[in-house]
């Protein structure tokens, strides 16, 4: 009965865990941030005041 026989679903099951945990983080990890963050200048937006002329 070939079911019986683990070395060709076991090595098939080996090898495609190798991939999916070599390729995937990388993936994953480029789509969490793909951008470098901008750091504004806080002195230049501190003082902001909208004044309503009614």
């Amino acid at each position: 009965m070939p079911q019986l026989n683990p070395l060709p679903w076991f090595t098939i099951l080996v090898f495609s865990w190798a991939v999916l945990l070599t390729f995937t983080p990388t993936k994953v990890l480029d789509h969490i941030q793909p951008n470098e963050f901008i750091l504004l200048d806080a002195k230049k937006y501190q003082n902001l005041n909208w004044i309503w002329l009614w």
